[in-house]
């Protein structure tokens, strides 16, 4: 019973730090989103793309998965996006009710425009660590995201 109150005080402990982180990071991306003339969930739907190589795209309800929002949202915001020129919306090949999203060359080159800027911030971020140790903390965020995912349906269940 010590071991499981002890792990409560964890969690609860953790939970101001990783508000604080969250807050931390949406100020940075909204520096970015000013740059680009887009907003919030406009940046993170192309930050999405921006993290895969398939030339073929996205799906909406891929990204949406990615997200956690609905998949009208984000075909709402593409197609704004699409209007600014950074996205491109194609029907799937495999699904023509299914629509594919990918990035624009301009979008890509405007990205990395920032792309030193980004990389002076991470390295100031995490310059306190070993690059192996970046990588186990994005992997340990990882599970900890699943596991909090878990939670949230436990609770949404026991309640």
């Amino acid at each position: 019973m010590a071991s499981m109150r002890k792990d409560q005080n964890v969690a609860w402990k953790l939970d101001p730090d990783v508000a604080s982180i969250g807050t931390h990071l949406e100020e940075l991306r909204r520096c970015w989103v000013k740059t680009l003339g887009i907003t919030g969930p406009q940046w993170m739907i192309i930050s999405v793309l921006a993290g895969t190589d398939n030339c073929e795209g996205l799906p909406v309800k891929a990204v949406s998965k990615a997200l956690q929002v609905d998949p009208s949202f984000v075909a709402m915001q593409s197609k704004l996006l699409e209007k600014q020129g950074f996205l491109l919306r194609k029907a799937s090949d495999g699904d023509g009710r299914a629509v594919n999203l990918s990035l624009t060359d301009h979008i890509r080159l405007r990205i990395s425009g920032l792309a030193s800027h980004q990389e002076a911030l991470n390295e100031f971020i995490f310059s306190d660590f070993a690059s192996d140790e970046v990588d186990d903390l994005n992997k340990r965020l990882g599970v900890l995201k699943k596991r909090l995912e878990k939670a949230r349906l436990k609770v949404a269940l026991d309640f």
